[in-house]
């Protein structure tokens, strides 16, 4: 019986590591991109990638089809990580996002600042090898949550609109 709950007790303090790292911006264990056949850690920058701006001025500088490398606080709206598919949505650590004291229960979605985020917003999509867009949510597999502040190096691409899209090759988060 001693053996068995010294075993219990291990595989306790275990699962307890595991789940204590999960706020700092750890890889969930077995999460697997469904296009990219592998765990978070393929996208996930343990150095932050050099020469990141704020998303408000890659917005007007970059080219679509160059690198890019930016950086920004995961929000813009109230669900800001897109269900099914490992891509979220950034705004330009410039802009302030709302506080709860201001009547903004999610404060990630800039429902005060609305008109500041428009030109200060980026989506970010996670791709493999292949260009597809991962089947995965971005959330578990890169262990973010919204307002994690992230460093994201891609290649610039412009939606019909021209809003800036990345896709993403390497997302560091700043801690």
């Amino acid at each position: 019986m001693k053996v068995d709950r010294t075993k219990s007790a291990v595989c306790l303090v275990a699962l307890l590591a595991g789940l204590c790292g999960c706020d700092r911006g750890s890889t969930p264990a077995g999460n697997a991109g469904a296009s990219a056949g592998g765990s978070g850690a393929a996208w996930l920058a343990t150095e932050e990638p050099a020469g990141a701006r704020p998303v408000g001025e890659a917005r007007q500088t970059a080219v679509d089809g160059q690198p890019v490398v930016l950086f920004g606080h995961i929000g813009g709206s109230a669900q800001p990580f897109v269900t099914g598919a490992a891509a979220f949505t950034i705004v330009d650590p410039k802009v302030p996002w709302c506080p709860d004291e201001e009547g903004c229960p999610t404060p990630w979605d800039y429902c005060c600042k609305q008109n500041e985020v428009r030109e200060n917003i980026a989506t970010i999509k996670l791709v493999d090898a292949a260009g597809k867009l991962v089947a995965s949510d971005a959330k578990e597999l890169l262990g973010v949550r919204e307002l994690s502040l992230v460093v994201v190096a891609g290649k610039a691409s412009r939606d019909e609109a021209g809003n800036l899209v990345v896709l993403a090759e390497k997302v560091h988060v700043r801690q």
